[in-house]
């Protein structure tokens, strides 16, 4: 909501090239980090109610295991990557405009 409000501000000023500027630099690992996060969530309801309706054997099998922590961890990293980059590219950016 606060993203689409400065967006919607920056277009009214004429300063799209400045709120492109300070929010894509992070967004390109942010957004996907947050998506994967979402998708990481869900995987092990879905693997359980699958267990639950009798399509499955097992509960949580290890590979199913193993799928949810490579999606928990790739999430924490793109979400580090881009808070290290906001935190010290973006700040300069925003301090020099």
């Amino acid at each position: 909501m606060n993203l689409g409000a400065l967006f919607y501000e920056a277009l009214s000023l004429n300063n799209l090239n400045v709120f492109l500027l300070l929010t894509i630099p992070h967004g390109i690992f942010e957004i996907p980090g947050l998506i994967i996060a979402g998708s990481a969530g869900f995987k092990i309801p879905y693997e359980l109610l699958k267990f639950a309706l009798g399509k499955k054997k097992e509960m949580i099998a290890e590979e199913d295991a193993k799928e949810f922590f490579k999606l928990v961890g790739l999430s924490i990293l793109l979400i580090f990557i881009a808070a290290v980059i906001e935190s010290k590219i973006t700040l300069k950016l925003a301090e020099q405009l």
